[in-house]
């Protein structure tokens, strides 16, 4: 709620200034997405802090290993990519992401920029936050008991990535939501078995990376990798301050 409304604020603004409310000026858009996904950080700070006072760590905020954080990266990306594989054959899945069109990545290397770092950068971080820092940060901690066995964080996990899923209806096609709960699934899952942020952010910004170099761009594999890098140094340089008093995990 507090997203959509900060949208239609800027919505209205961008609309007095000449954009339209119909078909919004790239500016004006990126303007309004940046503002919609720390609604999610607003969000979760506010809903975190009525239980307390949270800290960094306690949304994921910690130093993972570089070894174990590559590997749950990699089998992430190996589980998520092989699915996704196998359900884009069956159904024959065709068509992009209508998001980075609409912040004009086509129309200007200015657009290009702005909108790189909001998908690759600033979505991840703010996304990662709200999805894996705080709701499956909570909801895992539900108690759900099966022949002895906790599920909790298997139930968090569906819970979250079918909401995670759901966010994008508006920005990505239909046909796409399910690898995209999917997705928010498996970085669940990184996000337990990790007990960090960190290596979310990284596949959540790579995936993202991918997506737009690949379906929006065109552009080439070093061009795509070094889109990957800059983006996880601009993820660092923000978030990497607040896992700097949190212990290293193995």
């Amino acid at each position: 709620m507090v997203g959509v409304l900060a949208t239609i604020l800027v919505d209205i603004v961008a609309h007095i200034g000449g954009s339209s409310l119909t078909n919004p000026t790239p500016a004006a858009s990126i303007i309004g997405d940046i503002v919609f996904d720390l609604g999610f950080v607003a969000a979760a700070l506010w809903l975190a802090s009525v239980g307390g006072r949270p800290t960094p760590a306690d949304f994921g905020f910690r130093r993972v290993r570089l070894g174990t954080a590559a590997k749950a990266f990699l089998l992430a990306a190996i589980g998520y990519y092989g699915l996704t594989a196998i359900y884009g054959t069956i159904l024959h899945l065709h068509g992009t992401d209508k998001l980075p069109s609409e912040l004009g990545v086509t129309h200007s290397t200015a657009a290009l920029v702005a909108a790189s770092v909001f998908v690759c950068a600033i979505a991840p971080m703010a996304e990662e936050f709200f999805f894996r820092g705080f709701f499956f940060g909570a909801l895992r901690n539900l108690r759900i008991e099966v022949l002895g066995r906790d599920l909790g964080p298997w139930f968090a996990a569906i819970v979250t990535g079918i909401l995670f899923g759901l966010a994008h209806t508006g920005s990505a096609s239909s046909q796409y939501l399910i690898p995209l709960g999917f997705l928010g699934f498996v970085l669940c899952l990184v996000r337990w078995r990790t007990r960090s942020l960190y290596p979310c952010m990284a596949l959540h910004s790579a995936n993202n990376a991918l997506a737009l170099g690949v379906n929006q761009l065109g552009w080439n594999a070093a061009e795509i990798v070094g889109l990957m890098i800059a983006s996880w140094l601009v993820i660092a340089a923000i978030t990497g301050p607040l896992g700097a008093r949190s212990p290293s995990l193995a």
